[in-house]
């Protein structure tokens, strides 16, 4: 009998340590990247915050890439050199969705799992997208825009043109803005990732008094030009919607020359980002480039929407907690 309990014990560590070592893990040798515009901006750090952090707990190697000033051909040469590393996975914010879609089409064949983040190419075979619902940000913009201007006015754009998130957002925008027929869009500039092209407009308006009763950022640098030109003329009574929430938006939020601001969820991008290739390259999936959309027992979503909120001086003092 004593031996019997013996052999059984023996049998069940035997079993146990067996069942631990065929579970997946990952190993330290592997190594994920992170590809996106303007690397030097506060957003996109913040986003880096949250892909190292991820990489921290999952215990693997992990890096950030890309241009340091808004250039869609440079990120798509800068993806083109990453995946010739062979990496365990990559996270991509597409410049330029047209650009990037062979590019990313070759990783996905090479068997490199890709994932975009903040800005979509949803024409390409990326297994799925993880960032804002930009229609309804733009639409939660363009409600308080609507609400500021009192239904009717002016209204200038910034965005950068090519880049798919951005499109969805003012196309949430004007969604809203059809019902408000008194309020006219009279310019969209493309401030092409340079924060000096918004500075330089919005001095030409002020200088030849075509300002426009309303701006818009649609991206994460103009909102603030916006209100430093309009505060260097002493312009009152215009009204600015920015996007995002760097450190010099929140300070005109709070100095009241940027009427609100729509919060993103960059660190959340980086980090649900990196944790679900993580999780991709440990479940093996047969092929990663079948089309997962029209697949009704995908392992993937389509879309993850990591939220918004507008951001005023009701709850600015929280945000900035």
């Amino acid at each position: 009998m004593k031996m019997k309990l013996i052999a059984a014990l023996i049998l069940s560590i035997v079993l146990l340590l067996c069942g631990c070592s065929s579970s997946p893990s990952h190993v330290s040798t592997e190594k994920y990247f992170l590809v996106c515009t303007n690397t030097k901006i506060p957003y996109w750090q913040e986003a880096g915050s949250g892909f190292f952090a991820a990489a921290r707990e999952l215990r693997v190697q992990a890096e950030m890439v890309g241009p340091e000033s808004y250039d869609a051909n440079a990120e798509r040469d800068e993806f083109r050199r990453v995946v010739g590393l062979k990496p365990a996975g990559i996270l991509i914010s597409p410049g330029n969705a047209e650009i990037l879609k062979p590019e990313i089409d070759a990783a996905i064949g090479a068997g490199i799992p890709v994932i975009t983040i903040d800005s979509d190419a949803p024409e390409s075979k990326r297994l799925f997208f993880i960032g804002t619902n930009n229609f309804q940000a733009g639409q939660l913009g363009g409600r308080r825009l609507a609400e500021l201007l009192k239904g009717k006015g002016t209204v200038t754009f910034f965005t950068i043109k090519g880049q798919e998130n951005l499109k969805e957002r003012l196309n949430g925008y004007e969604s809203v803005l059809e019902g408000y027929p008194n309020i006219k869009i009279a310019d969209v500039v493309d401030m092409r990732g340079d924060p000096r092209v918004t500075f330089d407009t919005m001095m030409d308006h002020s200088s030849k008094k075509t300002l426009t009763d309303a701006y818009v950022a649609l991206e994460s640098l103009s909102g603030s030009e916006v209100a430093e030109v309009l505060d260097r003329n002493k312009v009152e009574g215009k009204v600015v919607i920015a996007m995002d929430t760097a450190a010099n938006t929140l300070d005109w939020v709070q100095k009241g020359k940027v009427a609100a601001t729509v919060m993103q969820k960059p660190y959340t991008m980086g980090y649900y980002g990196l944790k679900a290739l993580g999780e991709i390259v440990l479940q093996k999936p047969a092929a990663l480039d079948e089309d997962y959309a029209i697949n009704p027992h995908s392992p993937y979503p389509y879309f993850v929407d990591t939220g918004t909120l507008l951001v005023d001086q009701s709850n600015i003092a929280q945000i900035r907690r």
